[in-house]
This record gives structure tokens, C-alpha cells and sequence, in this order.
């Protein structure tokens, strides 16, 4: 084993612990790994986060599993629709430029790295099967499972924050719930990718049984860790890799414009502020008044 494999799969077991701690994150650091220490090329990299994050995520669900923070109907729902999309995407991604692809999955670390350090709305709610919005589901399980098939990113912490709001799942029980989809989702990537991509398996298996290491290091720290501390660190740590994979395959013209980095720097600025001005508002807002009960109304 050379020393960029067996450094490769010691950094594997991160992408464990990032799955067992907070329900995704896992193919944020996979791709990365496989493509900047393990050589792998570009596309090879995303069949092969696929693979070790659909694999992670099935075990990382053990846990919830027996706690009963799994909503099966809502995450087979959604997940067979993202299996859809991913499949479609995996497809695409096959015959797309991997420069493309990468700069892609950079943007991708950058938006996720956002959604992170904004956190995440919480719900209280508890939605039955019959209040699920069926179309809902489908469609952005369809829509992130592109995502996820296209560039292997954006599993769960796209996936999450719909279960929550869409299905009106409590948080615990979107992050068990959202294990589940991530594997549907990353399987089904996988097939689209393998009718034109070769991968190492020795090299995948190796990754991959360092990633479950991971995953059940992560489920036992879950809960001693504060959450939002946890997420906001390596929501961090992402923007730094997502600024890095640019800088790697943005040609140097565009690396070296100050003019594009101030443009950067501008968007980002512009999208906190509102993202600021919409939270204060929903803070001020109060809640809509509650309907008059009915007086003497019996069931």
C-alpha cells in the first residue's frame, strides 16, 4: 500500500465521523480525499464517494434505527424519487468534462458550507402519512437526487432541511430518516456512473470500511459534541476546501482576478444580509391568530 492510499484511508474515517455526527457532510470530504490525496481522476473520485457514502450512510443508520428516528414511508418516498434523479445524474456526470464536474462540486461545498453555518430551521412538527405533500417530496427528492448523482454532493444537508420542512419531521428524526435517502440516493448515482466509469475496488473497500469505522466513532461522540458548535466549525472548514478544489481547477486567468474574487466576496455579503433581514422578520412576525372553537361543538 503507497503512502498516499494509506494516508487516504486514515483521513476516511472523517467522513464517517461527519456522517454519524450530523446526518451528511460525508461526499463533501470524499471527493476531495479520493481526488487530491488518493490521485484519483475526477470522475472516478465522485463513482467512488458514491459508493463509500451510500455504504456509511446504511450502517450510520443502524442507531437511529433502534431509537425509532426513522420515518420509513416519508424517507422511502423521497428517496425513491432521488434515486431517480441521481441515476439521471450519474448518467450525465459520466459524460461531462471533469474540470466541470469538480468546479461544480466546489460551488456545491460552498452552498452546503452556507446551509451549515446558518443552521438549520427546527421543527416540533409531527406529520402523519397523510399530511405529507406527495408532490412536494417527489419532486425535490428528484431535484437533490440530481444533485447527488451529477457531482456525489449535497446529501444530507440538502436532504435534512426537506425532510423537515416537507414531511414536518422533527430534527432527530429528519437526521435518522435523512441516512436512509442518502443511501437510496447514492447507490442509484453509483449505477449511473459504473456504465462508463472504472473504479478500484480494492481502494473503494479499504475507504469505505475506514469511513463505517468513522460513522460509529460518530454515532457514540453524538450528543457530547453541541451540535451547533460542531457544525458551524467544519461548515468553515468546508469554505476553506471549496475555495481550495476552485483555486485547483479554475483556470489561473480567473484564480488570480481581483475582480472575480471581489465579486465573490460581494454575492456572498448581499445573500447574508437578506438571509439576516428574512430571519429577523420571521422572529418579529407573529404567529396567525387561531381559529374560534366552536362552542359546544362535540366529535
Amino acid at each position: 500500500m503507497s503512502a498516499g492510499t494509506a494516508l487516504t484511508v486514515i483521513l476516511a474515517v472523517g467522513i464517517g465521523v461527519t456522517l454519524g455526527l450530523l446526518g451528511g457532510g460525508g461526499s463533501i470530504l470524499a471527493v476531495p480525499l479520493l481526488v487530491y490525496v488518493a490521485g484519483l481522476p475526477g470522475k472516478e473520485a465522485i463513482a467512488t464517494s458514491l459508493l463509500v457514502v451510500g455504504v456509511t450512510s446504511a450502517v450510520a443508520v443502524i442507531p437511529h434505527l433502534r431509537a425509532g428516528r426513522v420515518r420509513w414511508r416519508t424517507g422511502l418516498i423521497f428517496g425513491a424519487a432521488g434515486m431517480v434523479g441521481a441515476y439521471l445524474g450519474g448518467l450525465a456526470g459520466a459524460k461531462l468534462p471533469e474540470k466541470l464536474l469538480l468546479v461544480a462540486f466546489a460551488l456545491m461545498m460552498l452552498a452546503t458550507a452556507g446551509a451549515m453555518i446558518r443552521g438549520r430551521r427546527n421543527t416540533t412538527g409531527n406529520a402523519t402519512p397523510t399530511d405529507l405533500p406527495i408532490r412536494r417530496i417527489l419532486l425535490d427528492g428528484v431535484v437533490v437526487g440530481a444533485v447527488t448523482g451529477l457531482v456525489g454532493a449535497g446529501g444530507g444537508f440538502l436532504v435534512v432541511p426537506a425532510l423537515a420542512l416537507l414531511g414536518g419531521l422533527p430534527m432527530p428524526i429528519a437526521v435518522g430518516t435523512s441516512l436512509v435517502v442518502i443511501a437510496m440516493k447514492s447507490f442509484a448515482g453509483l449505477a449511473g456512473y459504473l456504465s462508463t466509469v472504472q473504479i478500484n475496488w480494492a481502494l473503494a473497500a479499504a475507504v469505505t470500511a475506514a469511513a463505517v469505522l468513522g460513522s460509529l466513532i460518530g454515532g457514540r461522540l453524538a450528543g457530547r459534541i453541541p451540535e451547533t458548535t460542531l457544525r458551524k466549525t467544519f461548515g468553515w472548514f468546508v469554505v476553506v476546501m471549496g475555495v481550495f478544489t476552485l483555486a485547483q481547477e479554475l483556470p489561473t486567468a480567473m484564480v488570480t482576478s481581483l475582480w472575480l474574487w471581489a465579486g465573490l466576496l460581494l454575492t456572498t455579503a448581499v445573500a447574508l444580509a437578506v438571509h439576516r433581514h428574512r430571519s429577523r422578520r420571521r422572529a418579529t412576525t407573529p404567529p396567525p391568530p387561531s381559529p374560534p372553537t366552536r362552542v359546544g361543538a362535540t366529535r
